[in-house]
């Protein structure tokens, strides 16, 4: 196959998995929370979405570099110490140019420091890896993320606003469904976005979320 001349047979694999087989939400149920709280609109899975992948490649970058270098007792400091410097550029970024989105996505940019997926694969993968394989991984991951969060916020912006990146898509006379705009239709949409992606991959459930 093309892919695993371009990339090598493993970082072959290290992609297919990040972006099906095991994928961070379907497969580890992991990230659960933004995809939850900030997909009512798309600009805020966008910019959510950019902000992860952004986190997860520079982590990767220097968990892996310095893997040999970091002792044992202090590694989930050190993940700490590097993802909270990344999100604390992507929080400067959002407020200076996008404060609107900003404001909107509220403390969850900040909280992408405690993202269950970025701190399971420094831990899982990163730290026992080299750069290449990390930046793959951290890459695929972050995609898989991504389009879970934007299919989610399509389906939810149209049905509970009508439009589609603030732009009006639904005919005149449209009742917004209020509660696709709350909690109950997020748990709904990602539950059947869950329900598809295990059958496609054939993916058993995890054994505890």
């Amino acid at each position: 196959m093309i892919a695993k001349k371009l990339f090598g047979t493993k970082g072959y694999k290290v992609i297919r998995n990040g972006l099906w087989s095991d994928h961070p939400i379907c497969s580890a149920t992991l990230g659960i929370c933004s995809a939850l709280a900030i997909t009512n609109k798309v600009e805020n899975a966008l910019a959510m979405s950019a902000g992860v992948i952004f986190v997860l490649l520079i982590t990767g970058f220097l968990i892996s570099l310095l893997r040999s270098l970091i002792p044992s007792r202090v590694r989930i400091i050190t993940y700490m110490i590097t993802i909270s410097s990344c999100v604390i550029i992507v929080d400067k970024v959002l407020k200076a140019y996008f404060p609107a989105i900003s404001e909107a996505m509220g403390p969850y940019v900040g909280l992408i420091i405690t993202n269950c997926i970025i701190m399971g694969r420094a831990e899982a993968f990163f730290v026992q890896n080299n750069t290449y394989h990390s930046l793959l991984d951290a890459l695929s991951n972050g995609i898989a993320y991504s389009y879970t969060l934007i299919t989610m916020a399509i389906i939810r912006e149209i049905l509970a606003f009508g439009t589609l990146l603030g732009i009006q898509v639904m005919p005149a006379g449209w009742e917004n469904w209020v509660v696709m705009a709350l909690a109950p239709g997020a748990f709904f949409i990602l539950g059947v976005f869950l329900w598809i992606l295990r059958t496609l991959a054939d993916i058993d459930p995890p054994g505890k979320g």
